[in-house]
């Protein structure tokens, strides 16, 4: 008598390919050491790759892929490119399947300490005495925006910072400013001179038709208020357009 052979039927051939799936996506099925977690907490933030440390901070894949997996897909997304992935709004990265409002949270969390960070170790700079001396101060608040923000640096008669502070926050392409209340802040706060700083989420640091106009708008307005209007600067990335270096001031 011929020996019977017995297949798998189609349950059973489902569940097996289920299992390898998953096996071969989920972290956990790794080895200790090359768990990102782990391989942190043993060899230190150094030995990770970027997908690797961005995998940490969402903690989390699909069922069809794991973390490590959706991070480079993430960074994939940026081209590779961390100045472009600190860009990101929330709605960017809510676009990737796995990723919610708490992972993106947790991302631009991330992004915001660095930030915050790179302006806190900033060499101080008590005075003003370039738009050099500005940027270095200001750039790090604006560089990475995906909107334009518009912030006042209020100076002395020796033009020393006495502060600096965020007045306008608007969309992609323009802020609207407020003369009156930037004029009206200055002179609480004593200042004798005044820079401008906005920042171009475009890249294109050359001024519009609308930055030109609101320069010498706030040129006239603080001038009748003994307020020196030093600088109108624009950050775009990494470079800058400075008006009192072009003579536009």
């Amino acid at each position: 008598m011929a020996e019977q052979l017995n297949f798998p039927n189609f349950r059973e051939v489902f569940f097996i390919y289920t299992a390898m799936k998953k096996n071969l996506t989920t972290i956990r099925s790794w080895e200790e050491s090359q768990r990102p977690r782990e391989k942190f907490l043993l060899r230190g933030a150094q030995a990770l790759s970027t997908e690797e440390l961005i995998a940490i901070i969402i903690g989390s894949g699909t069922k069809d892929k794991n973390a490590i997996e959706l991070a480079r897909e993430i960074l994939a997304a940026a081209n590779n490119d961390l100045g472009t992935l600190a860009r990101f709004s929330d709605e960017d990265f809510k676009k990737f399947d796995g990723v919610g409002s708490c992972k993106a949270a947790s991302l631009m969390a991330v992004f915001e300490i660095s930030r915050r960070y790179q302006a806190q170790m900033a060499p101080p700079l008590p005075q003003i005495y370039s738009s050099a001396s500005a940027v270095k101060t200001i750039a790090p608040f604006l560089k990475d925006l995906s909107h334009e923000e518009c912030w006042v640096m209020y100076l002395n008669r020796g033009n020393r910072l006495i502060s600096k502070e965020r007045v306008t926050s608007g969309g992609v392409t323009a802020t609207v400013l407020d003369v009156k209340m930037i004029l009206k802040r200055a002179l609480a706060k004593l200042a004798s001179a005044i820079i401008l700083v906005h920042n171009h989420p475009s890249g294109n640091r050359n001024p519009g038709k609308a930055d030109i106009q609101q320069t010498k708008q706030l040129v006239e307005a603080a001038r009748m208020c003994d307020i020196s209007l030093m600088d109108h600067i624009i950050i775009a990335g990494n470079s800058y357009y400075s008006f009192a270096d072009d003579g536009a001031i």
